[in-house]
This record gives structure tokens, sequence and C-alpha cells, in this order.
């Protein structure tokens, strides 16, 4: 499959996920949106700091998404088990889609850092990293267990109820991902 551009149809693989605290094994893409706008949000793991306060700040947007009836999936190559244990029995009021053998970023083609050019940030990635430091700093999100590729890039999809994809984002460095509250103002 090639990289995803607007217009395309998100592909409906089926994947494990952590819902509250629960394990769901074998659901589909199609059967998780259940027919609802979806922000997909693809990171590296739960040790990854930056990832960590992600999906906590993916939390707290999660009223502001359900009051436009938008879910939020995330993706992160940690094995359940490891996500379950990092969340301290926190519950998880989205789908996180555990994806340990990256079978999900390879399909989509969501690239790796060039270790030999990581990339510039221009202004407004460099005050979006700013925000991301103070508060992973604020929250005490210190580096976890190394799982899947260091390297990783994100990205983000944002589809429509019929799996249209809206808007499909590959990131170029960290900071080049938008906050969820950008993504909700811009495409929901």
């Amino acid at each position: 499959m090639a990289r995803l551009v607007k217009g395309d149809k998100f592909p409906d693989f089926k994947v494990n996920t952590i819902l509250g605290n629960q394990l769901n094994e074998g659901l589909t893409i199609s059967e998780i949106t259940a027919g609802k706008p979806t922000m997909f949000w693809f990171l590296r793991y739960m040790g990854c700091p930056p990832c960590r306060l992600d999906v906590h700040l993916l939390t707290m947007k999660k009223p502001e998404f359900d009051a436009k009836g938008v879910n939020i999936v995330v993706v992160m190559q940690s094995k359940p088990e490891i996500v379950l244990r990092d969340m301290n029995g926190q519950t998880l009021p989205f789908h996180l889609v555990c994806d340990p053998t990256e079978s999900l970023y390879k399909e989509l083609e969501i690239g790796s850092f060039d270790p030999n050019n990581r990339g510039e940030m221009n202004e407004a990635e460099q005050a979006r990293m700013a925000v991301k430091i103070q508060g992973m700093k604020e929250n005490g999100y210190e580096h976890g267990d190394y799982e899947g590729n260091e390297q990783q890039l994100p990205a983000f999809f944002a589809v429509d109820g019929e799996m249209n994809v809206l808007e499909a984002h590959y990131a170029r460095n960290l900071g080049d991902m938008p906050f969820a509250k950008e993504v909700l103002e811009k495409y929901f």
C-alpha cells in the first residue's frame, strides 16, 4: 500500500486494542470506528515520554471529541501488557491499538528519522516541542521501556464516518504533529 492521501479509503485492519483497562483482540478498524468520524494518532510506544504525554492530552480532550461525535484511536508499537502496566490502573477512554510488530506503520508507510538528517524544526515545531517538554516535566513522564522503532516518526489521519481520509499527515519530526485541539478544530 502507498502512503495515504486525502480522499483515499482508510484500510480496515484487524487489530488488538486496549479500551478502559481491557484487552480486545481481533477487532477491525470499522468495528472500532462504528461509522463515526475518527482521528487516528500514530505514536511510538508507551515508554516514550512525548508519546505518553500525547496519550494524556488526548484523554483530557476526549470530552470535546465526544461532543463533536468524533472517535480517537491511538496506535503504538507497545505490547498490550506494557500499556496496561504503564497505565497504572487508569482507564483509557479510547481504543489504543497495540502494534508491536509495526505492521500498520509499514503498511501505511509511516517512516522513521533519517539518523543522518533528523530534520530541522521550524519555529512552530520548536514551540510545540517546548510545550510538550514542559508538559512532560509537569506530569513526571520519564523514559520507560524501549519498544519498537526508537526512530519512528508520528502521523495522524482524520477520516469521516465512511473511512474517507480527510487529512493524512506524516510528520517529519516530533514537533511536526499538531495538538489534538488543532485537529479537532480544523477537520471536525
